[in-house]
């Protein structure tokens, strides 16, 4: 009798922990592990990101499986897709959780204001960064002419009581000492930049020398990361040039600044797009293509193989992308860096998907100087600069 019920208790026992496996089975096919949920977004996304998003509240609290795993629902899936999405379009952690908090029915003068807020505070601390950098610019970028006397100098700076009001006043006197070393020679610009540009030994002489160039230009370090080229960007502008391709500006100051003598020692043509002298800023030039459609038709009248060069009209770039989408223009290359905070960055994504070879800034960095300078370190490559005022003729 006694080995019978010891008999059922086991079967009872065994159906017990078979069902209890089938239950976590079951569980665990209707929710996913942490490391399935990171694989499902298909993102550069880790199991500890998971948990760093869980305690900033960007994720809610996760179901503990039996054995007091994590599990995740298709829910969370798609909610941790928004975070990746958002967060590669460079919004902060702080800021993504604002936005996933917004009531889906909030009007949208209630988010622009939540949005308008974060911005002022990511500006604010651009600012604050921006004078730090200037700090360690003035510094990093001095050349060696002027480094002769930092290491002293430097040594100085740190026995500084800079919290005292004589400590301050120290501190300026530290920096006129510097200051006067400049005037004893012209500035060495290549020098300056081997301190305060990135190591970018994987990238070619010629992209180097035209990035270099777009900081001078722009006189910001920091503008090298939102430059973009196509990789047969330099190539195809090179060989353009060599063929005498046609040169096209979108308004005449873009078409001041480039280096005429050059081209015209290679024999390109040189154009003008707008052509109105009185056409002189970013927001002239755009009200005056959006209305007079004879701009667009000479826009299509273009010499394939040519090289666009933009940096005023964001219209004109978006232009240019919609006749090469349509197959109406085949430039040999576009340079997009058009001046504006709605339609520029739209045109230059534009821009980066239509197939072309191209040279661009992302957002609203840019300008006519800018563009003109990316051309000129092209023409540069090729040709030495003579010695004569041939384009004056």
């Amino acid at each position: 009798m006694r080995r019978g019920i010891d008999s059922l208790l086991g079967l009872w026992v065994n159906a017990m922990a078979q069902y209890t496996i089938q239950a976590s089975q079951n569980q665990m096919r209707k929710y996913l592990t942490i490391k399935q949920l990171t694989e499902a977004v298909q993102g550069a996304v880790t199991p500890r990101m998971v948990r760093h998003y869980h305690s900033l509240g960007l994720l809610s609290t996760a179901v503990r499986s039996t054995s007091n795993y994590r599990l995740y629902t298709r829910s969370d899936v798609q909610k941790l897709q928004k975070i990746v999405a958002l967060k590669q379009q460079g919004f902060q952690l702080s800021h993504i959780r604002k936005l996933l908090e917004t009531d889906g029915d909030a009007s949208p003068d209630a988010l622009m204001a939540t949005l308008q807020q974060q911005y002022l505070s990511v500006t604010g601390q651009i600012v604050r960064l921006r004078q730090t950098a200037l700090a360690l610019e003035g510094l990093l970028g001095r050349d060696l002419s002027c480094q002769a006397v930092q290491a002293g100098a430097l040594s100085q700076m740190r026995l500084l009581q800079g919290e005292t009001e004589g400590g301050l006043g120290e501190l300026e006197q530290l920096w006129e000492s510097w200051d006067a070393v400049a005037h004893s020679h012209p500035e060495n610009f290549e020098e300056s930049l081997q301190h305060l540009l990135p190591d970018l030994s994987d990238r070619s002489e010629i992209e180097v020398d035209l990035l270099s160039k777009l900081v001078l230009a722009s006189g910001d370090c920091s503008l090298l990361p939102f430059v973009k080229l196509s990789e047969t960007a330099i190539q195809s502008a090179r060989e353009a040039l060599k063929n005498r391709c046609q040169i096209v500006a979108d308004v005449s100051p873009v078409c001041a600044a480039l280096d005429l003598t050059r081209l015209a020692h290679l024999g390109t043509s040189i154009e003008t797009l707008i052509d109105d002298p009185h056409i002189n800023a970013a927001a002239e030039a755009e009200q005056e293509f959006w209305q007079e459609r004879a701009w667009f038709q000479r826009l299509l009248k273009l010499e394939p193989g040519c090289i666009l060069v933009i940096g005023y009209a964001p219209s004109v770039l978006m232009a240019v992308c919609e006749a090469i989408e349509s197959g109406q223009l085949q430039p040999a290359l576009v340079i997009g860096m058009p001046i504006g905070f709605s339609h520029s960055p739209v045109a230059k994504r534009r821009l980066v998907r239509s197939g072309v070879p191209y040279i661009t800034t992302v957002g609203t960095f840019g300008g006519g100087l800018l563009a003109a300078v990316a051309l000129n370190a092209l023409v540069e490559s090729l040709i030495e600069k003579p010695n004569c005022h041939c384009h004056l003729k």
